[in-house]
């Protein structure tokens, strides 16, 4: 059984960019999975999670509203308690999908276990928003730290 599962959307790059970073930082006992291969028996399989996924206007993308929406009822009530950690990709603060998100896994009972990582990539422009993304290396390593310390807590039973 997996302990982490590291669950990514991305449409130019910049969260798969940071979940890959997260899974090799987490290591041998973590699993990543797009999410529209997401399965609620996936998640009843993983000890804990990373939710990593951009901000489009204000919210988390539709594919990783998707994955929530075909998982939450299958899982209410037998996921409470377990650990989670997040990162978005925004081109200002990220904080609508952080929020949206939040509200989410409120309802499973999850706890977070580390603070938020947000990436703002300061794409204003039409033509800067579809564009490929490219994260600064100092924001991968944070996100290859997020998913080692996550995988490394739930390998020691901290979480």
């Amino acid at each position: 059984m997996p302990l982490l599962t590291i669950i990514w959307h991305s449409r130019t790059g910049a969260a798969r960019s940071m979940a890959e970073a997260a899974y090799c930082g987490a290591g041998a006992d973590a699993r990543l999975v797009p999410a529209g291969e997401v399965t609620s028996d996936m998640m009843l399989d993983s000890s804990g999670y990373m939710f990593v996924c951009p901000e489009n206007l204000g919210a988390m993308t539709g594919a990783m509203k998707e994955m929530f929406d075909r998982c939450y009822y299958p899982l209410l009530g037998q996921v409470e308690g377990r650990p989670f950690a997040t990162a978005i990709s925004a081109g200002s603060d990220g904080t609508g999908a952080l929020a949206q998100l939040e509200r989410i896994v409120t309802g499973w009972r999850l706890k977070r276990v580390a603070d938020p990582v947000i990436v703002n990539l300061d794409a204003q422009t039409p033509e800067a928003i579809l564009a490929e993304k490219n994260v600064p290396d100092d924001k991968l390593v944070t996100c290859q730290e997020l998913g080692a310390a996550l995988a490394e807590g739930l390998r020691l039973g901290i979480f």
